[in-house]
């Protein structure tokens, strides 16, 4: 690494720690040659994501187009910048574990509903209705009734084996 100062090139690293959400390592190094200080970031290089288009077409995975899209649909709800992120860094994280280079947008579709149904649920129809582009309101309803249904169910904490709702007893 060349030194800032003097541009020579024998440091030593005097600390060294986790940085960013564990995705980088920041190292604390000093110059050998003019004892100035300087800060180095480490991460792992991945090769390029593309997305595929419903279209057809192949486009560069844009982390910023993702924040922008769940950002719009939380639009005046009770969900921070914060909050969007982790959901952003988690769909990442699945996709990178998936190993892919190449992914479709329905799939990134599916991560951010399936995050959004966790944070918000007025985010997640809006997201829905866009992305699943509903034509009537019959649709709209459809998925608000399977929301409604699915809260009502987890609050009398009924789940089969699988972790799926089903259906409380009546009587």
């Amino acid at each position: 690494m060349r030194c800032p100062a003097c541009n020579h090139v024998e440091d030593k690293v005097v600390d060294s720690r986790l940085s960013r959400a564990a995705r980088s390592i920041r190292r604390r190094r000093e110059c050998l040659a003019c004892g100035k200080r300087f800060t180095t970031y480490e991460q792992v290089e991945h090769e390029p994501l593309s997305v595929r288009k419903t279209t057809g077409a192949i486009e560069p995975y844009d982390r910023a187009k993702l924040l922008r899209s769940i950002g719009t649909a939380c639009a005046k709800r009770p969900v921070s910048l914060a909050m969007i992120e982790e959901v952003v860094d988690r769909i990442e994280e699945a996709i990178e574990a998936a190993d892919h280079r190449e992914i479709s947008s329905q799939s990134i579709g599916e991560h951010v509903m399936e995050q959004l149904r966790a944070l918000d649920q007025v985010a997640y129809v809006r997201f829905a209705s866009v992305y699943r582009n509903f034509q009537d309101t019959t649709e709209f309803m459809e998925e608000v009734r399977e929301l409604v249904n699915k809260a009502r169910y987890r609050a009398r904490g009924q789940q089969d084996l699988f972790g799926s709702e089903t259906k409380p007893e009546e009587g």
